[in-house]
């Protein structure tokens, strides 16, 4: 049921409740009141009335009631259950927030009613409710204050907790689009490089099966080793989406990382300057990600016969350095460059790559602390 019907049926209770409440009041005093006439009773009616009303048009409903309080009691009708219906619309007033109005209301009702008891020089009798309309007008006023206060207060509680959950959830795809760009550099680091290498062995082997069948068996063995490290890294990776630890790629897997490069037939040369410490392990990830990616960048596109890899480590940040003598001009098209960059970039570092004199360099520097 709607606000309005609701209304309605508070209404008609309101006028069941005065109506009944008044032919009460006239069988405890008997002949000393007036008796309740049809005009008494429509103006019940319409006070009762006005309560349908209450909430779409609080201040109108609420100067009727009240006037017709007043011309009920001015006319000596009995009870004082006719002031039931401007109580209820100053106390709806108050909870709507028009406080003013609902204050001018309880002075219109209270001089009105006590405005003609002096007028008639009669005092309401002891104990009656009549002499505590103001303190109900009054209490009105609170309590309908005190209602829109709390109602305030939970509204404000809801918002909260919908822009929490809201916050959450939020925050929830982020984390789950930062999972999974991680695992797509992962994927693309780590397969990249093996598929590059096998690609190379391949190469070397279908060259060397008619010329020099007995070196094939090496270049076999370098494609299953590949293989092999290929899916390691990919079960590692695959492993976060199961709630496990992923094998942990660091600077000290870079001699496994030389010797595959070795057997794919570079020529590199490892370098370390610098006394060697355990780096934070975004740091750790980072720089050998990024010495794989170079390395990969070398076996597939720029043709080169050496490389060089040095890593410098620094109090404060370790430089890493991959040079080699092929072409200047190719840095190697597609995601390579721009993850190795990302990469740097995300712990704070940064990242440089170009053509040399004779070849091509890539230059990282990581800072040991990562930026919170």
């Amino acid at each position: 049921m709607d606000s309005r019907g609701t209304d309605a049926l508070v209404a008609a209770g309101a006028l069941v409740a005065i109506t009944g409440g008044t032919y009460a009041h006239l069988s405890w005093t008997g002949p000393m009141e007036r008796p309740l006439d049809p005009a008494g009773l429509t103006l019940i009616v319409v006070a009762s009335l006005t309560l349908a009303f209450r909430r779409t048009a609080p201040l109108a409903a609420g100067l009727v009631a009240a006037a017709t309080g007043v011309v009920y009691y001015a006319l000596h009708y009995p009870g004082v259950f006719a002031s039931a219906p401007a109580l209820a619309s100053v106390y709806t007033l108050a909870v709507l927030g028009r406080r003013k109005a609902a204050i001018w209301l309880s002075l219109a009702q209270a001089t009105g009613v006590y405005g003609l008891m002096a007028i008639a020089e009669d005092d309401p009798p002891p104990g009656s409710w009549m002499g505590l309309l103001s303190g109900w007008l009054v209490a009105m006023v609170v309590v309908g204050e005190m209602v829109r206060y709390r109602r305030a207060c939970l509204r404000a509680v809801e918002q909260r907790a919908e822009e929490a959950e809201r916050t959450r959830e939020e925050a929830a795809l982020r984390r789950a689009g930062e999972e999974r760009l991680w695992i797509a550099q992962e994927l693309h680091d780590s397969l990249t490089h093996s598929i590059s290498v096998v690609n190379v062995q391949v190469a070397v082997a279908m060259q060397l099966l008619e010329r020099d069948p007995a070196r094939v068996r090496d270049a076999l063995a370098a494609i299953k080793e590949s293989g092999h490290e290929a899916m390691s890294e990919l079960r590692a990776t695959l492993g976060v989406l199961r709630q496990t630890e992923p094998e942990e790629a660091g600077l000290s897997r870079l001699p496994r990382l030389v010797s595959r490069a070795e057997g794919a037939g570079l020529r590199v040369a490892h370098t370390v300057a610098g006394t060697p410490y355990a780096l934070p392990p975004e740091v750790d990830r980072a720089a050998y990600r990024i010495a794989q990616e170079a390395l990969t960048n070398v076996l597939r596109h720029a043709g080169a016969a050496a490389v060089t890899l040095a890593v410098e480590y620094d109090p404060s940040k370790i430089v890493l350095r991959v040079e080699n003598d092929g072409e200047a001009g190719t840095a190697g098209p597609g995601m390579g460059l721009i993850g190795m960059r990302e990469r740097a970039v995300a712990i704070g570092g940064s990242l440089t790559a170009g053509p040399r004199e004779g070849g091509f360099a890539v230059r990282a520097e990581l800072p040991v602390r990562v930026p919170a």
